[in-house]
């Protein structure tokens, strides 16, 4: 059987990731960097396998492929396909997980650190020649915080939630983890969600958005909180309401929050996230899954899937 494959924005996994396991499983491989909406059925006329990570493949798009078997997506989330049309015209979708939890897991901490321990501060000191010019021998204008015996919360146990909460438990932290908010029975080794509000020095943030949790962190959750709490959300923006942060980190609601994600992105618009200038917030351009391992990983993950699926 010959099969042609396309993968439509390979910018999105990087330069640094070998795809010869998937190239080989194809009798045609083409790679484009970006695709742009109007580009996307003429690329993909003559393909039986579409991967695509953030090109969107709509009902108007996939009835217009009629030779499209198979749509490979290059991360957790489906969200970017009509999943409903697919299954309509017999495409089969496939995606990848669990390939992330190690850069994750790394980075949520990364943010965290940062927050506790000022690096990027200290570094910017000693770049301004401050260190240099010191009374003696250290500096002391940016007081750091130690993380042993801290309450580190968890929102979403998942893969993710569970790897953060391993490498908190190395740093000598009390795990939380939270029961879903408006749950009426707590399960076993777990607080209420307002319990967590209330205790966490850190709560981070490892669960999917949903219509039912969009804005979940707002101006009245900061409310409950720790005026000395750290917020870190390596999961999805539309878990927050920026503005609400904003505010809570200007007039002292929280004591800090460091991101990864943002409620549009790329945020070509604006943010006020971004406008914020205070040293409180710490953000990065949605990296937190992208070390070269994971990225690799999530490559080698699909190419196998693509064999369970072409073995069926």
């Amino acid at each position: 059987m010959t099969l042609n494959a396309v993968l439509l924005d390979q910018k999105t996994l990087g330069d640094d990731v070998d795809l010869t396991v998937l190239a080989n499983l194809f009798n045609t491989w083409q790679v484009y960097p970006l695709t742009s909406d109007h580009e996307i059925v003429d690329r993909c006329a003559n393909a039986d396998v579409v991967f695509t990570n953030k090109v969107q493949l709509t009902a108007a798009v996939l009835t217009a492929l009629p030779k499209l078997k198979l749509i490979a997506v290059t991360a957790t989330g489906t969200n970017n396909i009509d999943l409903v049309m697919a299954e309509k015209l017999g495409i089969k979708v496939i995606n990848v997980a669990g390939y992330a939890g190690a850069s994750v897991a790394q980075h949520t901490f990364s943010l965290l650190l940062q927050l506790t321990n000022k690096v990027a501060s200290y570094q910017r000191f000693i770049k301004l020649g401050q260190w240099q010019t010191s009374e003696f021998f250290c500096n002391l204008d940016f007081p750091m915080l130690e993380l042993a015996n801290k309450n580190f919360g968890i929102v979403g146990f998942g893969r993710l939630g569970q790897a953060s909460a391993k490498l908190a438990q190395a740093f000598g932290m009390k795990i939380m983890i939270a029961e879903r908010p408006d749950a009426t029975v707590i399960r076993d080794e777990r607080v209420s969600f307002e319990q967590l509000l209330t205790h966490a020095d850190v709560i981070s943030l490892h669960c999917p958005l949903t219509d039912d949790n969009t804005d979940l962190f707002n101006r009245q959750i900061f409310a409950k909180m720790k005026p000395s709490a750290l917020l870190i959300n390596t999961a999805r923006g539309g878990l927050i309401n920026e503005p609400d942060l904003v505010d809570a980190l200007k007039n002292d609601v929280i004591a800090g929050a460091a991101l990864d994600v943002l409620s549009t992105e790329p945020p070509i618009d604006g943010n006020c996230l971004l406008d914020y200038s205070g040293d409180n917030l710490v953000i990065t351009p949605h990296i937190a899954w992208a070390t070269t391992e994971a990225r690799q990983r999530l490559v080698n993950q699909l190419s196998h899937n693509i064999v369970d699926y072409l073995n069926t």
